[in-house]
């Protein structure tokens, strides 16, 4: 079986063993939680698009190492085509979730431990690369969905993670024995965490001689002993306890993010695909990075086309459509969109092929690509509010809407164009705010932020790949200086 139905999904999550606490209380059932459901069933799209003929192209790719057809998130990239693929892919997902669909980071994470382990073992030969590639074969084979794990926590960001007051503030290795090694730690922000079958752990930094116990990278089960997980808040997220789906703004799909737990696990050395080489510890976050830094050019513009849709619905429904103001907004909000767009695409098509046969990305654009994600996005927030205006906050609650004698009443003064129930309008405020403020806005707004780094650390990615003594050279030329 290389491609999974949304239905089987759901049903392998079901029979997972996950610790999840959210709000205080251990999760029983996590597929079915009013809270988290929404965020598998971004998940599940994933795997119906795969299966639906007209986006087979997009969802769907050749194993390499099988030549069996399996879904695109489980693919290594063979080709700047595939890079190209993957873009459009995200967006389409973007636009029929309009939020977070949580597979993006394990396959950048698969991709970048790839061609990382082929040129560490290739160097100091060890035997990661055919550990990963079998359970590569694994992934494929059951469309399994990987979380890729990498952020730590940090503790005091001054120090290294040898020098922290206390030593659990990055993940590392405890102890190790004949069969594996024990590791422990945390890593925040794991979006799609509880939705996953396996764990790609990480380094987050590249790592110094004196930090080796932290230069780790392993897979694991989701539901593994000793892993444990704290589901993460996100604003207004308590409405998807209330029943009903106008408050909600989207009410179908959404995200998650969650605090995971390495309570002495324990990785058996087949699961273990670095361990103490250090050296190699900033190739792969490098890698890993640009890799993620180029998937937001496709998925937040997927969302910021549902976003705009919503802007323009708003405007229609406010009866403003017609303002020269709102129409010039709306072209701003548009070419914002495909400028984040055209970086995600020029990154993948100026890619280049890596010594294990994967294509790796055009750094430099990737990290350019993710420099105007931190920044796009909210003027694109800001003008949406700005045409959908202040009844979007302001608005009554979906109970008051549907009461029998003061929804009579919002119904008659919240009404704007007398063409459009007054409902409609009303959802499609709901969905801006969603997507601007409320949980959505994790997955586009704020993690636009910081989702695959921060913008400082793009910065400093475009500083070392700017190669400005090249510039000068050509300045000099240009000029007539000689050297």
């Amino acid at each position: 079986m290389a491609l999974k139905t949304p239905e089987q999904f759901e049903e392998s999550l079901r029979k997972m063993n996950f610790k999840i606490y959210l709000m205080g209380e251990l999760v029983k059932n996590p597929v079915d939680h009013p809270m988290i459901r929404p965020s598998m069933n971004s998940v599940k799209m994933t795997y119906a698009l795969a299966l639906q003929p007209e986006h087979e192209d997009l969802m769907t790719a050749r194993s390499h190492l099988t030549g069996e057809k399996i879904n695109r998130f489980t693919h290594l990239h063979q080709s700047t085509d595939d890079l190209v693929k993957k873009v459009k892919m995200q967006r389409l997902l973007g636009q029929q979730t309009a939020s977070c669909f949580q597979r993006c980071v394990g396959m950048d994470a698969m991709n970048a431990v790839d061609s990382t382990t082929f040129e560490m073992d290739r160097k100091l030969g060890t035997k990661y690369h055919e550990r990963f590639i079998q359970f590569l074969k694994m992934v494929q084979d059951e469309d399994l969905t990987v979380d890729g794990a990498m952020t730590d926590t940090k503790g005091d960001r001054s120090l290294a993670p040898h020098q922290q007051a206390d030593p659990d503030m990055f993940v590392h290795v405890v102890e190790k024995n004949d069969q594996g090694i024990i590791v422990r730690g945390a890593k925040a922000h794991q979006t799609g965490a509880v939705n996953s079958h396996w764990i790609m752990v990480m380094p987050t930094i590249a790592m110094s001689k004196e930090d080796a116990d932290y230069a780790v990278s392993f897979v694991c089960p989701a539901d593994e002993k000793g892993v444990f997980y704290i589901y993460g808040r996100q604003s207004c997220d308590t409405r998807k306890m209330e029943g009903g789906t106008i408050d909600v703004g989207n009410s179908r799909f959404g995200g998650h993010e969650a605090l995971m737990v390495f309570d002495n696990v324990f990785i058996p050395w087949e699961n273990v695909l670095m361990c103490g080489e250090y050296e190699f510890s900033g190739m792969l976050v490098e890698r890993f990075a640009g890799y993620h830094r180029q998937s937001y050019g496709g998925c937040k513009v997927g969302v910021g086309d549902v976003l705009i849709g919503a802007a323009a619905l708003a405007a229609d429904y406010n009866g403003a459509a017609k303002a020269s103001h709102v129409k010039d907004k709306l072209i701003e909000m548009t070419h914002l969109n495909e400028t984040l767009y055209s970086c995600g695409i020029a990154c993948s098509a100026q890619g280049s092929k890596t010594a294990s046969g994967t294509y790796l990305i055009d750094l430099l654009l990737a990290n350019v690509c993710k420099q105007n994600v931190t920044r796009f996005p909210y003027e694109i927030a800001r003008l949406a509010e700005d045409i959908a205006g202040g009844l979007m906050v302001t608005m009554a609650s979906e109970k008051d809407l549907q009461h029998p004698e003061i929804g009579k009443v919002l119904e008659k003064y919240l009404q704007g164009n007398a063409g459009i129930c007054t409902e409609d309008r009303a959802r499609i405020m709901r969905l801006v705010e969603n997507l601007t403020l409320g949980t959505a806005a994790v997955g586009y707004r704020t993690e636009s932020m910081h989702g695959a780094g921060s913008p400082q650390a793009q910065r400093i990615m475009i500083s070392r790949q700017s190669n400005l003594e090249r510039k000068k050279k050509l300045a000099k030329k240009i000029a007539g200086i000689k050297e």
